[in-house]
């Protein structure tokens, strides 16, 4: 094993190949070489194979099986002592196709598009080791580093998982836009709705709107792709049909039964896993609400530094402003800022002269006031 390897990336101009290329480089200061069809100036499929320790996978989920399957023809053989990896949705093929090299063999799928923070911190990374030994601790030291929480798991164990952790909620939310863009004739589109919202609603359409959002083609494999899905949705399927008719029936027997047939399948949960789950969604109500504050400022702090926040929120305190809420997140091009709500009523002037002084001193930037 190569104390420093030099890491091939497969598929180095897509996004998250750009990605994993900026955390190889900054993150673990490795080289990284790269080929990529779409880019002219990329190396050299044989190049990659000749001189990268770490190959990576970042590719179509639809063609990842059968590249791997050229490379491996291509390799010849020279791969033996090495380490191959992919970071596809689906994990049965791509893994099979790889354990078909003479690399060691390792699957990785991190649970979100490619973040705008460096590392993977507060999401989940799913580890599917297939053929794993000189490169343990290499592939430790990469999942230290990327700071996300590993779940190991098998590959058809994955993508079982999988059809209902993706193609299940995906397709849930596929057909509520489905239904939103159905009645927008009758009572508006969108901008009409989100009025009337609920929490739940605001989280439903977020989420469609994310997905809409993507790219297209990720969705249709996460679906197609997936051996189990079509099994998971023809529950899904029954679940709704079901719901359905007992509403059309209508009667005390109807009620009923859904009372005991849907609201009982709390059982199914467990108490710990509805206790946290209710409090996780009361949270997530509570930033909504905060998120819409009328009286609020946004604030990018462009020194990180211990007591930059302090500093911050002093130039409030002076002015005898007082908050209600703060919250941090990342802008497109990956800046921390935060998002401070001010108690009601506060004075307008007293904030404008704390925005005003925060510009001023350069203790931040404010990128946003209301």
């Amino acid at each position: 094993m190569t104390p420093f390897p030099l890491i091939g990336i497969v598929g180095s101009a897509g996004t998250y190949g750009r990605w994993l290329r900026g955390f190889f480089e900054r993150r673990m200061g490795l080289r990284v070489i790269g080929h990529d069809p779409g880019d002219a100036g990329s190396d050299a499929r044989d190049v990659l194979l000749e001189r990268a320790d770490v190959l990576l996978f970042a590719t179509p989920i639809r063609s990842t099986a059968a590249l791997v399957d050229e490379y491996v023809r291509l390799s010849g053989g020279r791969e033996a002592g090495r380490l191959w990896l992919d970071i596809t949705s689906i994990k049965q093929g791509p893994v099979e196709a790889m354990l078909r090299s003479r690399a060691e063999v390792v699957g990785l799928h991190p649970m979100t598009a490619p973040p705008k923070a460096p590392t993977m911190k507060g999401r989940v990374v799913v580890v599917c080791e297939a053929r794993l030994d000189r490169w343990r601790p290499w592939l430790q030291a990469l999942l230290d580093a990327l700071e996300g929480e590993c779940v190991h798991a098998g590959a058809e164990r994955h993508d079982r998982m999988m059809a209902l952790v993706q193609a299940m909620v995906h397709a849930s939310h596929l057909a509520q836009a489905g239904v939103l863009g159905e009645y927008a004739g009758r009572v508006g589109d969108m901008s009409a709705i989100m009025p009337f919202r609920s929490a739940s609603f605001e989280l439903d359409a977020a989420i469609a709107a994310r997905i809409l959002s993507l790219n297209p083609e990720i969705y249709e494999e996460i679906q197609f792709g997936n051996r189990h899905s079509a099994e998971v949705l023809d529950s899904l399927l029954a679940q709704l049909s079901e719901l359905r008719d007992l509403v059309r029936q209508g009667d005390d027997a109807a009620r009923a039964r859904f009372r005991e047939r849907f609201l009982e399948s709390r059982e199914a949960f467990g108490e710990q896993a509805l206790a946290e789950g209710n409090h996780a969604y009361e949270r997530v109500g509570y930033l909504l609400a905060d998120l819409v504050a009328r009286q609020f400022t946004s604030v990018h702090l462009p020194e990180d530094r211990p007591g930059s926040l302090r500093a911050l929120l002093h130039v409030f305190e002076s002015h005898g402003v007082s908050l209600e809420s703060i919250h941090s997140s990342r802008t497109p091009a990956g800046e921390v800022h935060f998002r401070i709500g001010f108690v009601r009523g506060t004075d307008p002037a007293a904030l404008a002269a704390a925005v005003a002084q925060i510009d001023e001193t350069g203790i931040g930037r404010v990128l946003e006031s209301g």
